[in-house]
């Protein structure tokens, strides 16, 4: 086999919250090939697999006694283009948030609202990863992957991945589905999405009155940077708590005793809420305790201040989780996958 296995290899540089973990057995796909070279490995020795991208979206609580299948795979194709726009072909392994800027160095918008989150190009379907206003599902065209299963390709239209707020089908159907590639559906002309947050504000501060995509990238980059810390400086995976969707009831109910209550209505009666308010209005917001705390600027945020656990930060997140239960009556649920 062109691909090698190695043994007891730290997973420190392959997570982002930095958490010292050791896989059992460890290599990189570089290809189609190396992904099917390492299942077959694995089938063969009757050992499971855990597929890690840029491990943005992970909290490893113990050594992991399994085959570690890192998506290395790298390439960025235009597959059609015509004066509306583009559709981009990206192998599972690129980082995204280069992915991100090459695009808009090629003058293809969409992605921009996406702007310096953490990951691959192949992670990013799974949770169908939004922020700003915009989703995945937003500049989505296709992707290839491979069934475990069958160890067929299957292509999936933007229909077959059932995608929802943080969720896909991919999600639901765990060990199934390996994402190989990912196309999106890009434009020439810009259709700029700058009313969630205080993107358009800070453009206005700029003094950018006719703001191009890279204008907005950049502000992107900028107020997310200000809020929340670089896992290559202090540990960490992003939000931690999806924004809950409660009965508009509840949040009623919530909003008399708490005027100040960040929600958004949505269809059906519901409300989503800022489980980031939520936590900062419970006291959480600064919280440490030894090296596992809450990000003091952002409360949504969990952090490794340099040497917790996974399983030191996994109960410092059930403390939270308990204390907004009892609380506010709401059920936050844990974006990062647990291991």
């Amino acid at each position: 086999m062109m691909f090698h296995v190695q043994s007891d290899v730290s997973l420190k540089p392959f997570n982002t919250f930095g958490v010292e973990v050791k896989a059992r057995w460890f290599v990189e796909a570089h290809n189609d090939s190396d992904v099917r070279d390492a299942l077959a490995w694995a089938s063969e020795k009757n050992i499971e697999v855990l597929v890690v991208g840029g491990g943005s979206n992970l909290l490893l609580t113990g050594d992991i006694d399994a085959l570690v299948l890192r998506m290395a795979s790298r390439g960025i194709r235009i597959t059609h283009e015509d004066c509306g726009g583009a559709i981009v072909e990206a192998e599972a392994g690129e980082p995204w948030h280069p992915f991100v800027q090459d695009m808009l160095a090629r003058g293809l918008s969409g992605l921009e609202n996406l702007s310096l989150i953490p990951g691959t190009v192949g992670a990013a379907p799974m949770q169908n990863i939004g922020a700003y206003g915009v989703e995945i599902k937003d500049v989505f065209h296709s992707l290839v992957a491979l069934d475990r299963q069958t160890g067929e390709l299957r292509e999936f239209a933007l229909q077959d991945c059932a995608f929802g707020y943080r969720d896909s089908v991919f999600k639901h159907q765990v060990g199934r589905w390996l994402i190989l590639r990912v196309r999106f559906k890009l434009s020439f002309a810009a259709t700029l999405h700058l009313d969630y947050g205080p993107v358009r504000q800070r453009l206005q501060e700029q003094g950018i009155e006719q703001p191009t995509p890279i204008h907005v990238s950049r502000a992107i980059c900028a107020i997310r940077s200000e809020k929340l810390p670089d896992p290559a400086v202090l540990g960490n995976a992003g939000s931690f708590f999806k924004n809950p969707v409660v009965p508009a009831e509840l949040a009623g109910r919530i909003k008399q005793e708490h005027p100040g209550l960040v929600a958004y209505p949505q269809a059906g009666g519901q409300v989503k809420l800022a489980a980031g308010w939520l936590i900062e209005q419970a006291g959480w917001k600064g919280f440490r305790e030894g090296d596992a705390g809450v990000h003091a600027l952002q409360s949504l945020v969990l952090v490794n201040y340099g040497a917790a656990t996974g399983l030191e930060l996994l109960k410092l997140a059930q403390r939270i989780q308990a204390d907004i239960l009892e609380r506010f009556g709401v059920s936050l649920e844990m974006e990062p996958n647990l291991y």
